[in-house]
């Protein structure tokens, strides 16, 4: 997904599509995720960690294979769709199973510190290899490697153990995830996850766009993202240690104004060694918080409610993916795209009062049953 959230956007920038139809591009990663993550998470809590992967696999493959067979905008429009999808699918059901193999607080937040290196090795490898593919051979050689990822994921996890299946109350009511809502620490962990990941899709969407308007060439821009990349997964490295000496609010609070620092200072950088320094910085800060929030949130919520949980913290965050996108491309043509830059950088570091005034989270109760 990573690599085709770089490639599909250079390649309609560079067949001069808008900024707009950019963005409506971005956005079509995550708007598959908006409506599946939920029935995502309670799939997950009912077949585990292979099933629904297998499924993601097999979305994934028909997707990318797709683009590599009709490379046109409109395709890509559809594979973004079922990259977003199976991308979704397969994290709900990994994020549930590792935070459930994890016993007491410090050790699920250095399962899911180890667990974040591998979307961060993903947000190097597929939009540096795409860029050198693309520079090489054009867009249809990137897209075909990207194709063969998936099959890849399903080897490496075909022979993982299931866990015990959590018992599944089959008269639950669907709209019974969204009763989590009605928890204050639940809600403001929500709110905190939201701007952070506006951040990335601030990055993620306006890396290429500033790149190609600077003449900058594939392999540099998907350099740049790279570099955030190998950023974000040096300080997971770190994070196990980290967890055992800061609390999660120091962590994303610090986090928090360390972003809008930087994206103050984003547009300003005319070169592409800035822009990859800067990369590295805001790698360095974005990166240390997912293990955070996903350790908070396993606390908070109850073992029968966790795929539920992370479908409903999926859904938020990609309803985001969806509607900021456009709104950048928007905001952009009207006031710049260094007017994004500074919108974005002020609301989060607004914000990072919500995460220094967090309190440790209290382990959620466990149901005596499923009716109380």
């Amino acid at each position: 997904m990573t690599g085709f959230r770089m490639a599909g956007p250079l390649m309609a920038l560079r067949e001069g599509h808008s900024a707009a139809l950019v963005g409506l591009l971005l956005a079509l990663f995550a708007l598959s995720q908006v409506f599946l993550s939920l029935p995502a998470g309670r799939f997950a809590d009912k077949h585990g960690l292979k099933k629904p992967l297998k499924l993601a696999v097999v979305i994934a493959t028909l997707g990318a294979m797709l683009a590599v067979a009709f490379p046109r905008f409109e395709v890509l429009c559809f594979t973004a769709l079922t990259c977003g999808a199976s991308t979704g699918l397969a994290l709900i059901a990994l994020q549930r199973h590792v935070g459930q193999l994890a016993n007491g607080p410090l050790e699920i937040k250095q399962v899911f510190s180890w667990m974040a290196i591998g979307p961060s090795i993903s947000n190097f490898l597929g939009p540096f290899a795409a860029g050198l593919l693309i520079d090489a051979s054009g867009f249809r050689a990137a897209y075909f490697l990207l194709a063969l990822l998936p099959a890849a994921a399903w080897a490496l996890v075909r022979h993982a153990k299931e866990l015990e299946p959590v018992e599944h109350d089959p008269s639950a009511k669907r709209g019974r995830s969204f009763a989590m809502l009605k928890d204050a620490a639940f809600r403001r962990l929500m709110l905190i996850n939201w701007m952070l990941s506006s951040c990335w899709d601030v990055h993620t969407f306006l890396v290429p766009v500033i790149g190609n308007e600077r003449g900058l060439s594939a392999t540099v821009i998907g350099s740049i993202l790279g570099a955030f990349a190998l950023a974000a997964t040096a300080i997971r490295l770190a994070m196990p240690w980290i967890a055992q000496h800061l609390r999660e609010s120091v962590v994303i609070g610090s986090a928090m104004v360390t972003t809008a620092v930087l994206f103050a200072v984003y547009p300003l950088a005319h070169t592409a060694w800035l822009m990859g320094l800067l990369s590295v910085l805001l790698g360095v800060a974005l990166g240390s918080v997912q293990p955070m929030i996903m350790s908070t949130l396993h606390q908070i919520t109850p073992k029968h409610q966790q795929g539920q949980a992370l479908g409903l913290r999926a859904m938020a965050i990609n309803g985001s993916s969806v509607v900021m996108p456009l709104l950048f491309g928007s905001v952009g043509v009207v006031l710049g795209f260094s007017g994004v830059f500074w919108i974005v950088g002020a609301v989060v570091g607004l914000g990072a009062r919500l995460a220094w005034t967090m309190p440790d989270p209290e382990p959620a109760p466990e149901p005596v049953s499923h009716s109380s």
